[in-house]
């Protein structure tokens, strides 16, 4: 039976923090690993020693999340320091977790990740799902690298974060702490598993060709016009509305949607700066000749998916959970601001009796009905492991 408790703390000092959230679960017998998410103020260091401390040898995995995380016990977070752990325990389960800085590219970097967490847990399979964390910038080629070596196999994780998108970020396991590189975990189980993986926004009619790209992250022109006259087109935005970062905000509830050939929508690319040459940038990888769509939402609709959403994966999931993994994006917490505590009650209601950990990240990665891995922006990840 899988078995899960959580932490939290937000005490200032690092090592204290740890110690306190990792109490918290110690109780839990024969943990396998543990996820864990903090604030960027702390010396992550400290935190990950304090918490080896009192768990003992077990693997860890985590990454820095922006300004907060929510457990089944509400919000913690602020500027001033905050962590969340949910340990796992099951007789059934292997985990093999791997970390590594970026040596020569992303995509070997993750070729040798991979291989890494076959050989820690003791296996030459491919796992049933996995996790994954990078940082902002590389993770379509880390994801890239890792399938070279497992095949397509279900994802789900998200990208580290800070409070400032000034690339404060940190990414860490057990045994590695950086700001570039990336790490996993290969879990192997006959329990159930499920993810859904969604932006939760509405198509408008609003749509077009991407018809020119600067490098894979920065869109030129949208059937042949400037991009971001397109988006202002589209939007009735003004000049100022996307401006450098003011688009980052503004998108929050118009961000783009990109669609597969079909014109299933796939993922959702947060627009996030407005450029003086007409060009947006953006957090995910693109290319030309793809088919985009104008997507809209509100602040009240970025609340309530995270209950409809957490309904549908108990759903989809078809069998008692042990505990839920939920991946929500950055953006769409700074959308949402001070009403975030609205999200931590609805989802302690949704959840029920079921322990969970959120963090807040700056890119989602989530697997699609068809068994494709995605990574994107302004999503929602949300993950079920069944008991």
């Amino acid at each position: 039976m899988l078995n899960a408790k959580t932490g939290t703390s937000c005490l200032l000092e690092a090592y204290d923090a740890g110690k306190q959230a990792a109490k918290e679960v110690s109780s839990l017998k024969n943990i396998k690993m543990a996820f864990v998410y903090s604030s960027v103020s702390y010396d992550q260091n400290q935190l990950l020693q304090s918490i080896k401390e009192e768990l003992g040898d077990i693997p860890l995995i985590g990454n820095t999340s922006f300004t907060g995380v929510i457990t089944d016990s509400g919000w913690v977070g602020g500027n001033n320091g905050f962590v969340g752990i949910m340990a796992l325990s099951d007789d059934e389960l292997n985990v093999g977790i791997a970390g590594l800085a970026k040596e020569k590219s992303a995509r070997e970097t993750g070729r040798k990740v991979a291989k890494l967490a076959l050989e820690n847990a003791g296996m030459h399979t491919a796992p049933d799902y996995f996790y994954m964390v990078a940082p902002p910038g590389e993770e379509e080629m880390y994801l890239k690298g890792i399938s070279d070596v497992i095949g397509r196999v279900p994802l789900f994780g998200g990208s580290a974060a800070d409070n400032t998108i000034t690339g404060e970020w940190l990414l860490y396991t057990d045994k590695l702490v950086t700001a570039d590189g990336v790490a996993v975990a290969f879990f192997y189980t006959k329990k159930p598993f499920a993810n859904v993986y969604t932006g939760a926004y509405n198509e408008t009619i609003k749509s077009g060709v991407i018809t020119k790209l600067n490098g894979v992250r920065t869109i030129a022109e949208i059937d042949q016009v400037p991009a971001l006259q397109k988006y202002r087109e589209w939007t009735g935005a003004t000049e100022k509305d996307c401006e450098g970062m003011n688009l980052l905000a503004y998108s929050i509830t118009a961000p783009l949607g990109v669609k597969d050939p079909l014109g299933d929508l796939i993922a959702i690319r947060h627009p996030m700066t407005g450029n003086a040459d007409q060009t947006i940038g953006v957090g995910n990888n693109l290319a030309v000749n793809t088919s985009i769509i104008l997507m809209e939402g509100s602040v009240e609709g970025l609340i309530n998916s995270t209950g409809e959403n957490l309904h549908l994966l108990k759903e989809k999931l078809k069998a008692p959970a042990g505990a839920y993994h939920l991946v929500h994006c950055g953006g769409r917490k700074a959308g949402i601001g001070e009403r975030i505590e609205e999200v931590a009650k609805i989802l302690k209601k949704e959840a029920g009796d079921v322990p969970f950990i959120t963090e807040f990240t700056f890119g989602e990665y989530g697997y699609e009905d068809d068994g494709r891995n995605t990574c994107g922006g302004l999503m929602l990840s949300f993950t079920g492991f069944g008991k």
